[in-house]
């Protein structure tokens, strides 16, 4: 590790925002606008404090990294943790870079999981199950999953994700829509039952509201082995 005397510090044409730091009128290393500030021309850097001002960069990197992965939506400290991995970065800058992310409120595994949560049951109505699954995969700790799954009720997520679901099954026989209402909510890891009640409570409706919605030829009166005891 080279140490010497700060003979030039230059700001970058391509990025005023960090500075050149020449030793003994040879290039070293750059650094932040705002870290080269507490330099001077004539100060006398050892080997320790060239390794403390690369690492003090490193970890701005990966904070700055992070928090631009971080602007497109809110992510899990596991997320942010992969994406910096994903970018060849340091375990040990990822540690203080995460700290350093916890204490500017950037990262909150709490509020991540309440967002997922508010988000899918808004765009994406999903069961409790799914949701534990993803979360988990996201590195939510249990404790977190449970307080907020907590107010989620299964059967009202069945009856809201059929029913943007049904908007694109118009004109088809009851049994078609049925089958097909059946299996997308399978997929979003809802049960049986909560899918057959979902579905029945849902004709009901469309058939007290829309009699036209479904094709004018299917015969019954569409419960069959649906049907509610």
């Amino acid at each position: 590790m080279e140490s010497g005397t700060i003979t030039r510090l230059e700001v970058q044409k391509r990025n005023d925002q960090r500075v050149n730091v020449y030793l003994d009128d040879t290039y070293a290393f750059s650094l932040t606008l705002d870290e080269a500030i507490k330099l001077r021309k004539g100060q006398v850097l050892s080997a320790d404090d060239v390794k403390a001002l690369r690492n003090d960069d490193d970890v701005i990197k990966a904070v700055d990294r992070a928090a631009r992965f971080i602007a497109y939506r809110p992510r899990s400290e596991q997320e942010v943790r992969q994406n910096l991995k994903d970018k060849d970065v340091d375990e040990a800058v990822i540690e203080v870079a995460v700290e350093r992310l916890h204490g500017l409120g950037y990262l909150d595994d709490q509020a991540f999981a309440a967002f997922w949560v508010k988000d899918r049951n808004t765009f994406k109505p999903t069961s409790p199950r799914a949701l534990r699954y993803e979360l988990k995969q996201k590195g939510i700790a249990e404790a977190i999953i449970a307080e907020v799954l907590a107010e989620i009720e299964a059967g009202d997520a069945a009856y809201r994700a059929a029913e943007g679901q049904a908007r694109k099954l118009r004109g088809k026989d009851k049994e078609t829509v049925r089958t097909k209402l059946n299996g997308f909510l399978q997929r979003r890891g809802f049960s049986f039952g909560d899918a057959r009640t979902a579905i029945n409570q849902l004709f009901q409706e469309l058939e007290d509201t829309d009699p036209d919605y479904f094709a004018s030829d299917d015969a019954g009166d569409g419960q069959g082995d649906w049907a509610v005891d």
